[in-house]
C-alpha cells in the first residue's frame, strides 16, 4: 500500500514554520517513514512543474505557511488547493496574516519607496523601484505582482484546518500529523489546538489576584520582571487571557509576556478588539486624563493588539486617502 503524499509550501513568512518542522527532531523520521513528501521546495529539490504534473487531489495534505502577498503566492495557493485533498493553514501568517499582515497599515507604493529609496542605508541614486516587467537584450524579465494588501490563506482558497502559532509548537505539529494519519481529525474548519485561553496553562495563574487593576502599562525593558508573579499584575501587556493555549506558555516561561501568536479561541470574532476589551476591564482609570496617561504606555497599539491578525480582523487594513480627500481600502 502506497504512503499518503504530503506537501509543504512557503508564502509570505519568515521561514520559522519550516524550522518548526525540523524541530520535530527524531520524530521527523517517523513522519518521513509514514508519508511520502512530494513537494517541499525549501528543503528538497522540487519544482512547480512537479506539482502541475500531479493529478488533482493526489496529495493527501499540503501544509501552507505564510500570508498571501504576491501574485505568485496566490497562484501557488490555488495550485496546492487543486492538487491536495486537505489544506492546512500552517502558522500565524497563513492563519491570521501574521507579522507580514502589518504591511496593511501602508500601501504598496509607500512601502516600496521606503525600502528602495528612503532608508538611510540604501544607495539608489536613480530612485529605481522594482518593476514587474523589464526589457533586456535577451528578451524580458518578470517579477510577481506585489499586492497592495496582505491576505490570509483562507481569504484566497478554501482551508480545511488551521495549525496556529509563530511558529506552531512542535507538540501541536506532531498531534496534527498523527490525527491526519490516523483519520482522527475534528470537523473541517477547526483550529488544531486547545480551545481555551493560554492563562489556563500558565505556570503563574495562581499568582493572579482575584481583582486585578492596572494603573500603568510597562514595556519589558522598563522593569525588572518578577519571574513568579502574573505578568499582567506587573503592568505588562500579556495577551494570555485572550490567546488560545497549546504552546506550553513558552514565552511566559521565558519571563516574557504572551504576544498572542496562537490567535483567539473560537468564541472570539476579532482578537484585537477582544484584547482591548480585556485590558479596558482591568484598567485602573476612570477620568479622561488618567485614561490618556494609561494609553501612553501602549506605544504601538496596532502592533500590540493586531500583531498577528490584522488581515483577519474586522479592520483588515488601514484606509488610504488620496489627494482629493477620497478614501480607499
Amino acid at each position: 500500500m502506497s504512503k499518503p503524499k504530503v506537501g509543504f509550501y512557503w508564502c509570505a513568512s519568515c521561514g520559522g514554520c519550516e524550522e518548526a518542522v525540523v524541530d520535530l527532531a527524531e520524530d521527523i523520521l517517523k513522519v518521513v517513514a509514514a508519508v511520502d513528501i512530494v513537494f517541499w521546495p525549501v528543503a528538497l529539490d522540487f519544482k512547480r512543474s512537479d506539482v502541475e504534473a500531479m493529478k488533482d487531489g493526489e496529495m493527501a495534505v499540503c501544509f501552507v505557511n505564510g500570508a498571501i502577498r504576491t501574485s505568485e503566492q496566490e497562484e501557488m495557493a490555488h495550485l496546492m488547493r487543486r492538487k491536495s485533498g486537505l489544506i492546512v493553514a500552517f502558522g500565524s501568517c497563513s492563519h491570521l496574516g501574521g507579522i507580514p499582515g502589518l504591511a496593511n497599515m501602508n500601501d504598496r507604493e509607500s512601502i516600496l519607496r521606503r525600502v528602495y529609496r528612503d532608508v538611510p542605508s540604501v544607495a539608489n541614486p536613480d530612485g529605481t523601484l522594482p518593476q514587474e516587467r523589464c526589457e533586456v537584450p535577451q528578451g524580458h524579465l518578470t517579477l510577481p505582482q506585489l499586492y497592495d494588501s496582505v491576505s490570509t490563506l483562507d481569504q484566497t482558497i478554501k482551508v480545511d484546518y488551521y495549525l496556529p502559532g509563530c511558529p506552531p509548537p512542535v507538540k501541536l505539529i506532531a498531534e496534527a500529523v498523527t490525527a491526519i494519519l490516523e483519520g482522527k481529525l475534528p470537523e473541517p474548519g477547526s483550529v488544531l489546538a486547545p480551545n481555551v485561553a493560554m492563562c489556563d496553562e500558565c505556570p503563574r495563574k495562581d499568582s493572579k489576584p482575584d481583582k486585578l487593576l492596572i494603573g500603568a502599562f510597562k514595556r519589558p525593558h522598563e522593569i525588572l520582571i518578577d519571574s513568579e508573579k502574573c505578568l499582567l499584575e506587573q503592568g505588562l501587556l500579556c495577551m494570555g487571557p485572550v490567546t488560545r493555549s497549546g504552546c506550553g506558555a513558552a514565552c511566559v516561561s521565558g519571563n516574557m509576556p504572551c504576544t498572542g501568536c496562537l490567535g483567539a479561541t473560537d468564541r472570539v470574532r476579532d482578537f484585537g478588539a477582544k484584547a482591548l476589551s480585556a485590558l479596558a476591564s482591568i484598567a485602573d482609570a476612570t477620568d479622561d486624563t488618567k485614561i490618556a496617561q494609561l494609553m501612553e504606555g501602549i506605544v504601538d497599539p496596532v502592533g500590540t493588539f493586531y500583531r498577528y491578525s490584522l488581515p483577519a480582523s474586522s479592520l483588515y487594513r488601514r484606509v488610504q486617502h488620496d489627494g482629493n480627500g477620497d478614501s480607499r481600502s
